[in-house]
């Protein structure tokens, strides 16, 4: 039987007394590094090693011998909350936006590449995660070995569910029914029936929204969730500019999207494909039958295989 380790550690992030925190699980041996990097609303810990049916994402590439790592960024799952988030919103401008998320998942690399003694990993991004890991391999092209791009964000965003009305302060709250929604979006009952059983969407949602502690001080429970992608979104991606450049990756490159995702849409997809003119290998991959947050459907199990499959080549 493969027994699995689980450890925690912690490191500083760019903000003076703030920590992140890294999850790491692997099997003795493991050689291959790579990092989960998440989206602009739920925690890497509860999404990247959520189990369904007994494992998550993580598990399974950790039981297939890859040392693998999440990051929770500032302002989500079990690292620090800047201590604005414990003021009213709308007090302090938005908080952790991609420049300070590629600045903490670039010390997360270096703090990797360290304890392991590699000179390179592999990188995992989902949807803003997807810009985050994108500019970390085109500014440091030494450090990362393969990218992998899950619902690639990109210009002429899809069905924007990030998107606030009003004024824009320092974070976002959001229930378990609005995420459920979110999930769903754009769907019909057939295609909701067909990417997951009806309870899975409410127990995650109930889990995403309980990973910040202080969920539970509302009724109904609420997550807060830093608006600085919120603000990037609007002043740049929805203004067609990009925070990043395709083309400076140079290390191989996977593209992965569902067939019926409505926020990173499978044209953005290819878009993205189509500027990673100087990676020294591009995959394109359409997953059938899969939204926005696939890793939790049951057509993850695809998602799963082509992604190991890539970074195990």
């Amino acid at each position: 039987m493969t027994v699995i380790t689980t450890t925690e550690y912690t490191l500083p992030s760019g903000r003076p007394s703030l920590f992140l925190r890294l999850r790491n699980k692997r099997r003795a041996g493991s050689t291959t590094s790579v990092l989960f990097v998440h989206g602009a609303t739920y925690p890497s810990t509860v999404t990247f090693d959520y189990a369904i049916e007994g494992s998550s994402w993580m598990d399974h590439l950790a039981n297939r011998g890859l040392d693998t790592w999440c990051i929770d960024l500032l302002g989500y799952g079990i690292s620090d909350r800047p201590p604005e988030m414990s003021r009213a919103a709308l007090e302090n401008n938005p908080l952790v936006d991609t420049v300070e998320a590629v600045s903490d998942v670039k010390r997360a690399v270096d703090f990797i590449t360290a304890l392991r003694g590699v000179e390179a990993i592999g990188l995992i991004g989902y949807s803003w995660g997807t810009a985050i890991c994108g500019q970390v391999a085109g500014e440091a092209p030494a450090k990362v070995s393969r990218l992998v791009l899950a619902g690639a964000l990109w210009v002429k965003a899809g069905d924007v569910q990030i998107a606030m009305d009003g004024p824009l302060g320092a974070y976002r709250l959001i229930d378990a029914d609005a995420t459920v929604r979110r999930w769903t979006v754009g769907l019909d009952t057939a295609q909701i029936d067909a990417i997951a059983p009806r309870e899975r969407f409410l127990q995650w949602a109930q889990a995403a929204v309980a990973s910040d502690p202080e969920s539970s001080r509302h009724t109904p429970a609420l997550l807060r969730a830093p608006t600085g992608v919120v603000k990037d979104l609007v002043h740049a991606w929805l203004n067609d500019t990009p925070t990043y450049d395709p083309a400076l990756i140079t290390c191989p490159a996977l593209v992965v999207v569902g067939e019926w995702d409505q926020e990173t849409t499978p044209e953005q997809g290819l878009n993205v494909f189509s500027k990673l003119t100087t990676a020294d290998s591009r995959r394109f991959i359409l997953i059938g039958a899969a939204t926005h947050l696939m890793l939790l459907e049951d057509q993850r199990h695809q998602l799963y295989a082509v992604v190991q499959a890539f970074l195990t080549d």
